[in-house]
């Protein structure tokens, strides 16, 4: 009765910061947020099942997504080292590790570094209109973060993340001499929970990322990008038996998302694990600009104490390239 009880206050919490914040925001100014690398998938697992992952992450990835799911490491330990080759040759590097503290909780880290790329400097001329400036040195994004989460019973997850963001986009030069830096950092919180049903082993999660205040540019006012997401996952296998082997599943997730600077979007994915070695996954997302379907895989193989996870996910684009994502992870 006792995590029932903390689940509601938790549940009311999210819903009325959800409400709060949908007050706040004009959905009219669709697009008027800063920092929106924060947004970009960086696990290949997420990706590639269309980035239904609220109530399906566990380990150390699940800090990009729904810091709760840290809370269902059954190892003592959880890293992985990411890499997105993004659209027009942007780069993402992320990692994390977790740590299992007994019965205390489990706590992690998690880093993530963006590289714009060479990008190329412009200032205004009189005469030619604009003069090029040559490469914009120290162009780039990044973040670093601290989580926490607990399982309060044996199907009521919380957690949480403080993190500090931070984009730095170059220098503005003006033909009177002046100059200004176009850097910016933010601390922000995510909070998120995660709750098993007892009907067939469902469960669904609830995330609010990125919440902070303002970033001001000069004289402008930012939001980063607020972004709420209810979600829920089932193993379809347990509809013909509830005593199977659970290293053999096949899960369907989908994630319902709020953002504060587009419109609402549904994600939709599904995974195929097989004896717990391989496994298969493929995803769909709706009301996107330039991106839909996606597929992915992994292969996990136990070296001595440790296992090892190699995942792989493609990314359909328009316009732009199409894009790779792949990690490495460890739990020992």
């Amino acid at each position: 009765m006792r995590s029932k009880r903390v689940f509601e206050i938790v549940l009311a919490l999210l819903v009325t910061t959800s409400v709060g914040t949908r007050a706040q925001v004009n959905l009219n100014k669709l697009g008027q947020s800063t920092m929106d690398f924060l947004l970009v998938s960086v696990s290949p697992e997420a990706s590639g099942m269309g980035e239904a992952y609220s109530a399906f992450g566990t380990g150390a990835d699940a800090m990009f997504y729904n810091p709760a799911g840290l809370a269902e490491m059954n190892t003592t330990y959880n890293a992985s080292v990411n890499f997105t080759q993004w659209i027009a040759d942007i780069n993402y590097y992320a990692g994390a590790i977790s740590w299992k503290i007994g019965n205390y909780g489990v706590v992690g880290v998690n880093l993530l570094s963006v590289d714009y790329g060479t990008l190329i400097g412009t200032t205004i001329d009189v005469q030619k209109g604009y003069l090029d400036t040559g490469p914009i040195p120290n162009v780039g994004a990044y973040s670093f973060g601290i989580s926490y989460a607990k399982a309060i019973s044996s199907q009521f997850m919380v957690g949480g993340t403080v993190k500090y963001a931070g984009q730095n986009l170059g220098v503005n030069n003006f033909v009177d001499g002046t100059s200004v830096k176009n850097d910016a950092a933010k601390l922000a919180f995510d909070i998120g929970v995660k709750y098993y049903t007892s009907f067939n082993d469902f469960r669904f999660g609830m995330a609010i990322r990125n919440f902070a205040s303002d970033v001001t540019r000069e004289v402008y006012a930012e939001q980063l990008p607020l972004l709420f997401t209810v979600g829920g996952a089932i193993d379809l296998m347990d509809f013909v038996d509830q005593n199977h082997d659970k290293g053999t599943a096949l899960t369907l997730a989908a994630d319902f998302l709020h953002p504060n600077n587009y419109s609402e979007r549904f994600n939709l994915g599904m995974e195929y694990k097989v004896l717990g070695m391989l496994a298969l996954r493929g995803g769909y997302q709706t009301n996107r600009d330039i991106q839909s379907w996606s597929a992915g895989a992994g292969f996990n193989v136990q070296v001595g104490g440790t296992a090892w996870e190699v995942n792989y996910s493609f990314s359909k684009m328009d316009v732009f390239t199409n894009v790779n994502r792949f990690s490495l992870v460890a739990s020992f």
